[in-house]
């Protein structure tokens, strides 16, 4: 029994260390990686030509490691084709090839331009279970106007551009930009270090000339932010497992000492040393740990390799993303070392006791502390069968001390994973009541193909003859709608970004859709000329609420006001929400097809989700209508993986109170047959090693409940900063007395449940055999 809780508690414990060690390295050695081997620029950096010649930008090498370009770069319309993604401003750049000392694109789809009329798109190659891109690089695209003959498809991983054409084309284009790529010789770990190279790079140059500048973190925190996300959760389990681990093998180890006083000192009489004696004990450990610490490397790395290829796929990280050789190290090495350190304590003690002490110790009964209190108790008008019940932890205070631990927490990871649990349903709620309960996105009569949470992937089918407007009519003329909000996604420039900032514009009833609800700072938008920008945008680009930001569309601009932050934007890429008026004012003759907006929709209450998406088909078969209203894959995932270590985990804490038991039943023997022959039934024993664990099971619930409320406030909201999102504090608010009173409760029922099979083993012992084995 022993050998088998220390064995499945270091194989839990090792599984969930592995897998979060992993994603803890995955969420930014892949990149790295990737970065390295492309040359990627430290930064990318866009100039005015009319202030600036190429020959002064090829002249600045100050601090300069490697540089690129200057390239040709002008912003074009994107109205057609392309693949997936909203359509709008791509930014285009003029290069001679792929490779070169920076930027060394991955051209892994047909060839580079070289012609007039040929273009290469930006976009990362598909996994293999991907079948999100064209088999082949033919198509076409239309830029500007303009009809291109896509002949490749490469990719930049720090994303310098959207398409490239030759030198050539982009003269003929007329650039209105120039881009440099630069790599610094000096320190560029953090955004000031490589704003200081910047600032070397650009001095003596004419005033105006530098446009924009992007640090390459900004892609790597963008990259590192997809599958970092599940670090803190995973790394508190792995944690938490740790801790039960060392606490479970201490609490084993220690009790199989004392309560093998006898046979130590049968091995000492037979002539074993104390250091024989030590040894005997650290290897008894340390076999099933060592078992236990193989199989859970082994489990744990099968485990995360799923996490990191899906957390990865799509990035564009075209270099293996693998559990490195230092995790197997701490899963086989350090786990068993930490195993053996907590084993090493206790198993000491077993060095000091002479053979006397140790044969003579099972049979002398113990006086102190627990005698003293069971004297106390028996004044109380409870039943003797409780009242000793409540004395037995004290007998043992050390062992209660493991024990009282281990349900903590045991206690500690159910709140945690409850209230993780109750914040991401909240969040998702949030999500559902903004975004609506029903999705719905015209045909554009071809094969789409979907983006994630958007659209279900569907086949060619006819495309809808309706005009946006009309889309519109016919969604709040059906039955029991209440809300309509048309979302159109569009990248535009923003001046003093080097890359587009996706906007939606929004009309209709947007103001009351719920969108308020998702606000981390600020207010939602009243006014035509304010923005709400979603949280991790307003990261990615440094952006802070009441700032301004300049969107030109068409040579015309306007300026907006940064009036708030919410959680979460449309669904899709990150973005800024603006008024679908502030987009008439931009481009007045841009006439929006029904198959690029994506509307929200939200019902009356009561209102049926499936009679309307069926109306909406019947109505027109060329519009897309699906319920919106369910948990996201992240939810599903990290509520999934709480709930199953916490079961384990609690499940470990229950066989660290089974071991108690059992120890505490064994030494306890001839009480029990004591006890027994003066009229105590199978019915009290029972009651009365209930009650012992309860009271540790109480103080667990007690102690265990504050922990992870308080690990619940700290790991969500750095979860959130992993993602580079930042959460509601409402969200936060999930401790109410029902659910804290049903906390309180299970470390109970862990004590309870780890106690009632050895209970009632006592129960059935026979005077008789008590009396035989004394």
């Amino acid at each position: 029994m022993q050998t088998f809780v220390i064995g499945l508690v270091v194989l839990l414990s090792t599984t969930t260390i592995v897998v979060a060690l992993a994603l803890l390295e995955a969420s930014s050695a892949p990149f790295d990686r990737a970065f390295a081997r492309q040359q990627g620029p430290h930064a990318i950096v866009v100039y005015d030509p009319s202030k600036v010649t190429d020959a002064q930008l090829a002249g600045q090498r100050t601090g300069v490691t490697a540089a690129a370009g200057p390239f040709g770069q002008i912003t074009l319309d994107l109205t057609d084709g392309g693949g997936p993604g909203p359509q709008g401003p791509l930014t285009v750049v003029g290069r001679a090839d792929p490779g070169g000392s920076v930027d060394r694109l991955n051209l892994w789809q047909g060839r580079w331009p070289t012609a007039p009329g040929e273009v290469v798109l930006n976009q990362p190659e598909p996994g293999a279970d991907s079948s999100g891109f064209p088999p082949d690089s033919s198509g076409e695209v239309t830029l500007g106007g303009k009809r291109y003959t896509v002949v490749g498809r490469a990719h930049s991983l720090s994303q310098t551009a959207d398409a490239w054409v030759s030198p050539e084309q982009m003269t003929a284009l007329h650039p209105t930009s120039a881009q440099m790529l630069y790599r610094f010789t000096g320190d560029v770990s953090t955004k000031p270090a490589v704003h200081a190279d910047l600032a070397a790079v650009a001095a003596g140059l004419p005033a105006g000339a530098l446009i924009a500048a992007q640090p390459y973190l900004v892609v790597k925190e963008k990259v590192a932010s997809d599958i970092g996300v599940y670090v803190p959760f995973l790394a508190t389990f792995g944690v938490l497992g740790l801790i039960v681990a060392v606490v479970i093998v201490g609490n084993v180890v220690s009790g199989a000492v004392v309560s093998s006083f006898r046979h130590i000192g049968i091995l000492k009489a037979l002539g074993f040393t104390p250091r024989q004696v030590v040894a005997v004990y650290l290897v008894m450990v340390s076999v099933p740990a060592l078992i236990g610490c193989v199989l859970g490397t082994v489990a744990g790395t099968l485990a995360a390799q799923p996490l990191l290829s899906d957390g990865f796929e799509g990035l564009g990280l075209d270099v293996g993303i693998n559990v490195g050789v230092w995790i197997w190290v701490a899963g086989l090495v350090g786990v068993p070392a930490l195993v053996a350190l907590a084993a090493f304590v206790p198993a000491v003690r077993a060095h000091r006791l002479s053979a006397a002490e140790a044969i003579s110790a099972g049979s002398s009964p113990r006086a102190g502390h627990g005698t003293r209190i069971q004297r106390r108790l028996a004044g109380v008008r409870l039943s003797r069968a409780v009242t000793l019940g409540l004395g037995l932890p004290f007998a043992r205070p050390g062992r209660t001390v493991f024990t009282v631990v281990a349900v903590l927490l045991g206690v500690t990871t159910a709140t945690f994973a409850t209230g993780l649990a109750d914040t991401l349903t909240r969040i998702s709620t949030i999500e559902d009541r903004a975004s609506g309960q029903i999705g719905v996105r015209p045909s554009d009569g071809r094969t789409r193909i979907a983006p994630e949470g958007q659209l279900p992937p569907t086949g060619p089918q006819a495309a809808t003859t309706r005009t946006d407007a009309q889309v519109e009519q016919l969604l709040r003329g059906l039955p029991d709608v209440a809300r309509v909000t048309p979302v159109f996604k569009l990248p535009v420039p923003t001046i003093g970004q080097t890359q587009p900032l996706t906007v939606n514009f929004v009309r209709g009833d947007y103001s009351s859709m719920g969108y308020q609800d998702e606000l981390t700072a600020g207010r939602w938008m009243t006014r035509v000329d304010e923005t709400v920008v979603s949280s991790e945008l307003m990261r990615e680009r440094g952006l802070k609420v009441g700032g301004k930001l300049t969107l030109e569309l068409g040579g015309r601009r306007t300026v907006l006001t940064v009036i708030g932050e919410t959680m979460d934007g449309a669904p899709g890429p990150p973005g800024m929400f603006v008024d679908w008026r502030v987009l008439t004012d931009l481009a007045p003759d841009r006439a929006v097809k029904p198959d690029e907006v994506y509307y929200q929709v939200q019902l009356k209450r009561g209102g049926d989700v499936a009679a309307y998406v069926a109306a909406v088909k019947a109505a027109d078969p060329a519009i897309d209508a699906w319920d919106t209203s369910q948990l996201s894959d992240f939810a599903v995932t990290v509520i999934g993986f709480s709930s199953v270590l916490s079961l384990l985990l609690s499940t470990v804490a229950a066989l660290g109170v089974f071991n108690t038991v059992v120890l505490n039943v064994r030494e306890r023997r001839r009480d029990l047959g004591m006890l027994k022959s003066i009229g105590m039934t199978p019915r009290q024993v029972v009651t009365m090693v209930l009650t012992s664990m309860a009271v540790v099971g109480v103080a667990g619930g007690v102690l265990g409940i504050p922990l992870g409320i308080v690990a619940h406030r700290y790991i969500v909201p750095t979860a959130a900063d992993a993602a580079q999102v930042a959460i509601p504090h409402s969200v936060l608010e999930v401790w109410q007395a029902p659910t804290l009173a049903l906390m309180a409760l299970a470390g109970v029922v862990i004590a309870l449940l780890g106690a009632l099979v050895p209970a009632r083993g006592a129960a059935r012992l026979t005077i008789a055999e008590v009396l035989h084995n004394e």
